[in-house]
């Protein structure tokens, strides 16, 4: 059993025990249930305390069980729970750290609570695509109120324990403890063992909320902040319900509603993103074990937009930076905007003006390569070209300290010829932060060959620091994300030039979930970029076939967003689309010169083989080992590209879809005579996997 039983000054003390966070596995709802058995049944137990070993009460569910039977196996925690409140002895919950989801539902089932100051309360449940299970959904409004519970369940935030404590009328909380929790939980448990009746959260009523549109205010809000999914709009229809209903029927609704998610789509692919995040850091042949070096202070070469997001990363962590530029007018350009970053969260509130200070304090400046010898890591973040990139790592060969790791924040090139312009290869490696560095989560991290161990596994544990998701990449061509993105937008272009509008593609693809379309991307990121990668891949690759559309935009300096003109026009000051006109007689002049007559493309068609263009590339990412494993692909396109996270990522999505279906698919676009037969080719592993019924998450 997880879970431990000891009697203290004739209290009763059940510690949960299940590291990490004493998930409520099947072993520790036993534990629970025969420690109240025991105590009720020992007339020298007058009260019972449960209290969490370690640094937490309870983070909830055991995930170790998650879609296993265990997970529901008596005694489930419905059982559990009812146990807890059905004790004819009162029953405290001791509570630290952290109380969520099922630990808190847990806690709310006790007759009192106390709480440690600085201890997080949360029930997260909708951000795996469920409802709370277990009766939080009905006995949190009991305890907080209808406005504070719907808040904390429908966006599964943490709030801390200190401020719910001093919220008017609350009764979730007994006593708010500053000081060592046991002995004070003890000492409560004492004060109420003879209290008669037992209070209890059931027999509180709910009072509907002052405002009588609450909830359809609520729908509406999450309706444009969670756009698409369902398990927030079902949140409020349970806390609703607590208005209406009594607890037991409350908690039978909250039940139905929990069923029907749990088994849906949404969920899955929720939870695949939880356990997908986790997974990227475990890299199959680098040990939990493997020693770290010691990474105190970070140098960034360049003060761009990228150097100054990357340094940003680093000053927010409390990591030193200094910051190298050639000329004095670029660094004070990159200090200002990184000053001006910092003011604007200062103003919203998002940032205090004494975390303002301490972060530009741990900033400094220099001209000289020298000055940055003794840096701990280095991250270079120059113009994206090879002969560059290899004169800037010459010169950290010559400089830097032993066992100091050189960095390269390149977005496609080859990081084993980086390294090899060094004498310390293993010391190399790729770190691609994604644009603005400072707010988006992913970070591509490039293992060369040459990479050591050591520096994998302490470029991971920096980027958990800098709280970073950090998805491991092989050596190719934009690694991961932005290989797999051009076949996404080459699609994006045979698309328009068969007959579609650009406007057409966009919408179809923003309808399936992408925060953005392929071709509002382009506009926002620069369309010289993908130019000059297209002329690149001429000649290094003249068999890979192009619509001659997205050239024939860019021979007009349509170059997006930053010149006012791309796929689409823009106002002055203004970031919104306006349908040109100019590209559309530029893509009926290449329609003309191909031969193409325009047809009718539907939004499915869009979507498909905009998706499963990607997908198809990466099974062959799969077969060469780029990446490790599937999940590490979803995770770069849910935390980088803005893939919707309710579909998981475009290679679960094509396994729900079902591998047959997407090889069937596929043969469907290579009949296309306006399309590349070739490319449509199902990758060995995708017709493998297609054929035996499997899928590639497993």
């Amino acid at each position: 059993m997880s879970a431990t039983y000891q009697v203290t000054d004739g209290v009763a003390v059940i510690s949960l025990a299940n590291p990490p966070v004493n998930g409520l596995g099947q072993g520790t709802r036993a534990g629970i249930v025969d420690g109240l058995a025991q105590a009720n049944a020992d007339a020298a137990v007058k009260a019972v305390v449960i209290i969490g070993s370690g640094k937490v009460f309870c983070g909830g569910a055991d995930i170790k069980e998650f879609g296993s039977p265990k997970a529901f196996a008596a005694p489930d925690l419905h059982v559990t729970i009812a146990a807890v409140e059905q004790s004819a002895k009162p029953v405290v919950a001791a509570i630290h750290g952290v109380a969520m989801g099922g630990g808190l539902e847990l806690a709310l089932g006790c007759h009192y609570r106390v709480v440690a100051k600085g201890t997080q309360i949360a029930l997260p449940e909708v951000n795996i695509g469920i409802v709370p299970g277990a009766g939080g959904t009905q006995r949190l409004p009991r305890v907080l109120g209808v406005e504070t519970a719907l808040q904390m369940i429908t966006t599964g935030a943490s709030v801390p324990a200190d401020k719910l404590a001093a919220a008017p009328g609350q009764k979730l909380f007994n006593q708010l403890v500053d000081g060592d929790l046991l002995p004070a939980a003890i000492a409560f448990a004492q004060s109420v063992a003879d209290a008669r009746p037992l209070p209890s959260v059931r027999d509180l009523s709910v009072a509907a909320p002052a405002d009588a549109d609450a909830f359809a205010k609520a729908r509406a809000e999450l309706a444009k902040t969670r756009k698409n999914l369902e398990a927030p709009q079902r949140c409020v229809d349970c806390v609703e319900a607590a208005t209406k209903l009594d607890l037991d029927a409350g908690i039978a609704y909250e039940r139905d509603v929990f069923a029907k998610l749990v088994t849906s789509d949404q969920a899955r692919a929720l939870r695949h993103a939880f356990f997908g995040e986790r997974a990227a850091s475990k890299i199959p042949d680098v040990p939990d074990t493997t020693p770290l070096r010691d990474v105190k202070s970070v140098a960034v070469i360049g003060a761009g937009t990228m150097g100054g997001g990357i340094t940003m990363c680093f000053l927010n962590a409390g990591i030193p930076v200094k910051l190298l530029e050639m000329k004095q007018e670029a660094i004070d350009r990159g200090v200002g905007v990184i000053r001006k970053n910092y003011e604007a969260q200062v103003a919203k509130g998002k940032l205090s003006q004494d975390k303002y200070e301490q972060r530009m304090a741990l900033l400094t400046t220099t001209l000289s390569y020298e000055d940055i010898a003794q840096a701990d890591m280095v991250i270079e973040a120059v113009f994206e070209d090879m002969d560059v990139k290899a004169q800037v790592f010459t010169q950290l060969d010559a400089v830097m300290k032993p066992g100091a790791i050189l960095a390269s924040n390149t977005s496609t090139l080859d990081v084993d010829k980086i390294a090899e312009v060094t004498k310390r290869p293993g010391d190399v490696i790729g770190l691609h932060f994604f644009s603005p560095a400072n707010v988006m989560r992913l970070l591509e991290v490039v293992r060369s060959k040459h990479t050591a161990k050591d520096v994998m596994a302490t470029v991971m544990a920096v980027a958990k620091k800098i709280k970073k998701v950090a998805v491991v990449s092989g050596v190719c061509d934009g690694f991961i994300g932005n290989r797999m993105f051009e076949q996404y937008v080459r699609q994006g272009f045979f698309l328009v030039e068969e007959g579609a509008t650009v406007q057409q593609v966009d919408k179809a693809a923003e309808a399936f979930g992408w925060a953005m379309g392929p071709f509002r991307v382009g506009d926002l990121a620069g369309n010289d970029i993908g130019f000059a990668i297209r002329k690149r891949r001429k000649v290094e690759q003249p068999d890979v076939i192009y619509s001659p559309v997205g050239d024939a935009i860019c021979e007009l300096g349509r170059f997006g967003q930053k010149v006012g003109k791309g796929w689409y026009d823009y106002e002055v000051g203004k970031r919104e689309p306006v349908p040109s006109a100019e590209v559309q007689a530029c893509i009926d002049k290449v329609r003309a010169d191909k031969g193409v007559t325009p047809r009718a493309i539907s939004d499915d068609e869009i979507v498909q083989r905009l998706v499963l263009a990607m997908v198809n590339e990466g099974a062959k990412i799969l077969e060469e080992g780029i990446a490790s494993k599937a999940s590490d692909i979803d995770m770069v396109y849910l935390t980088g590209y803005g893939f919707p996270v309710y579909r998981g990522g475009p290679m679960l999505y094509a396994d729900m879809l079902g591998l047959p279906k997407v090889v069937e698919l596929m043969k469907g676009f290579a009949a296309n005579p306006n399309g590349d037969p070739a490319f449509w080719t199902p990758a060995p592993l995708l017709a493998q996997l297609a054929s035996q019924g499997k899928g590639f998450t497993g």
